[in-house]
């Protein structure tokens, strides 16, 4: 299916239903892993093989109380996604997926900012948190140019839980980034 370039056409943004996980799965791997994932630049296809997510961890963050999954359409068509969910003072913004022939587009800079106006407007949030593997600088560089700041706080990555991929590499942490919302 073509899709049209982000300037031709209007994007709109709805919470994700049951109905939409299996089309969610689809794009959240092809955006991360395989083959598929390497025609963006998002790809952890180098850092991490096997399974991205499965329809049981969407379905979740589709169903949990404080929690929304916000689909992005262009002309009816699926074209990214990212999770959203209420923590205090703060959200957090995860599962973000742009399909990868899509990327380098600037649809992920429209994403984020509609995000965070979500998130504002919603929640009443004063910063936005996310966790990004530690090794994937070029990713930390592009947050960090949409207002992010890298705190140095890190979690260890769920080695042996193949529910998060099969890793390549020894290494991996998530790094918690920051962005003030006010």
């Amino acid at each position: 299916m073509d899709i049209a370039p982000a300037q031709d056409s209007q994007l709109t943004f709805r919470d994700a239903a049951d109905a939409d996980v299996p089309a969610l799965v689809t794009l959240i791997e092809s955006a991360y892993r395989g083959d598929s994932s390497r025609a963006g630049w998002t790809t952890e296809a180098d850092i991490l093989q096997g399974q991205r997510t499965d329809p049981d961890g969407v379905r979740q963050v589709v169903e949990a109380p404080g929690s929304r999954l916000l689909v992005v359409e262009r002309d009816g068509a699926l074209i990214a996604c990212c999770q959203l969910e209420h923590r205090g003072d703060a959200a957090y913004f995860g599962m973000f997926a742009v399909r990868p022939e899509l990327q380098g587009a600037g649809l992920g800079k429209v994403i984020i900012a509609e995000a965070e106006r979500t998130v504002r407007d919603s929640w009443g949030v004063t910063e936005m948190h996310m966790t990004v593997i530690s090794v994937r600088e070029e990713l930390i560089a592009w947050y960090e140019r949409r207002g992010y700041r890298r705190t140095g706080r890190l979690s260890p990555f769920p080695y042996g839980d193949e529910r998060f991929g099969i890793p390549q590499r020894d290494d991996l942490a998530f790094e918690l980034l920051v962005k003030d919302l006010v």
